[in-house]
């Protein structure tokens, strides 16, 4: 077989490991040959091409970001797109397509195996918000990195009397801000999935510099106030139709300073957290995803998506994976609560 790979959306570390697993055991084990579609669906839709040999592989696996290029291209949103891409497929003898993505690339995945485009998925999201799997690569790395940072925080943040503001990651779901704060020790949580309360945050900060520590904030770029107590800005919307977020910290360290009358700095770590070389874990992970991708390549069990279980990668149906987006439940939440202020 010839077998088509892209990776779209935002990059994050893991992916290059994906596409080594891939096509080493492709051409190592099933004698397949593949091809590497540049930039995303950007590549598919316009027949733009790199071999992928095991040669073109070797070396990539602590590497981040991606070989093949990404973009967040929505051939939906073109006319003529989902034709276009079955004839460049066609074109190029492309027998079937392993799609390396988050909730938008996997979406237009479903929607062209529902056009009949052998289609298996590949779950990556440094947000950790795909449905059907337990965790994504590239979280473990961007909450490692969140970590570190919030860790240097305390430092200075203790050293100047100020209340810190780490804006983290975080469209819809709050699982960085969730995790990068418990695991570093910030003293008040804000995520997207529960509207904050400006004043309770300005009461955790108060009852902070009470006891002569300095509070940090780590809050997800998609949290947003109580109804009508902060005004936010709005942002211009990319290809899939998502505002282009970024601003809250900054928002709330202003709040924080006229209310609390304490000084209030902000850092935005942004694509911080994508860059770099991908954890043990997300390596790890990642390359048994690819494995699992293959295989299911090899089996022609399409419309599928490989997805941690525990400890085990299965197969799940793509419309079963993006149908709704994982995001943090309240006992998840409440669990975090218990360190606030």
């Amino acid at each position: 077989m010839r077998i088509g790979v892209l990776t779209g959306g935002g990059d994050c570390p893991g992916l290059n490991a994906v596409i080594r697993a891939v096509v080493r055991k492709g051409v190592g084990v099933y004698g397949h040959e593949f091809v590497g579609f540049r930039d995303g669906w950007r590549g598919p839709l316009e027949g733009d091409t790199m071999p992928l040999e095991i040669s073109s592989v070797r070396g990539i696996l602590p590497r981040g970001g991606t070989i093949l290029g990404s973009s967040r291209t929505n051939p939906m949103k073109i006319e003529g797109g989902v034709d276009r891409i079955k004839k460049n497929l066609a074109d190029g003898d492309v027998d079937a397509l392993i799609a390396i993505g988050g909730e938008d690339t996997l979406g237009v995945a479903k929607q062209l195996f529902d056009r009949d485009v052998n289609v298996v998925g590949v779950p990556k999201t440094i947000d950790n918000d795909l449905n059907a799997t337990d965790y994504t690569f590239g979280f473990d790395t961007a909450v490692n990195i969140a970590t570190e940072a919030i860790d240097r925080l305390h430092t200075t943040a203790e050293s100047h009397h100020r209340a810190l503001i780490c804006e983290v990651m975080g469209r819809h779901a709050g699982w960085i801000a969730l995790h990068a704060g418990m695991a570093g020790g910030a003293n008040v949580i804000l995520i997207p999935e529960k509207p904050f309360d400006i004043d309770k945050v300005c009461e955790y900060v108060e009852s902070r510099f009470k006891i002569r520590y300095s509070p940090i904030i780590v809050v997800a770029e998609g949290a947003h106030p109580l109804e009508g107590q902060m005004q936010l800005q709005t942002g211009e919307l990319d290809a899939f139709g998502h505002v282009r977020l970024g601003g809250i910290g900054e928002r709330l360290a202003q709040e924080i300073e006229k209310r609390t009358g304490k000084e209030a700095r902000t850092t935005v770590l942004g694509h911080v957290q994508r860059g770099g070389t991908p954890s043990a874990y997300d390596r790890v992970l990642a390359t048994r995803f690819g494995l699992q991708a293959i295989d299911a390549v090899h089996d022609g069990d399409y419309g599928k998506m490989v997805a941690l279980r525990g400890t085990d990668i299965v197969r799940v149906r793509l419309e079963e994976a993006t149908a709704e987006l994982k995001t943090v439940p309240p006992s998840r939440y409440e669990e975090a609560e218990v360190f606030f202020g």
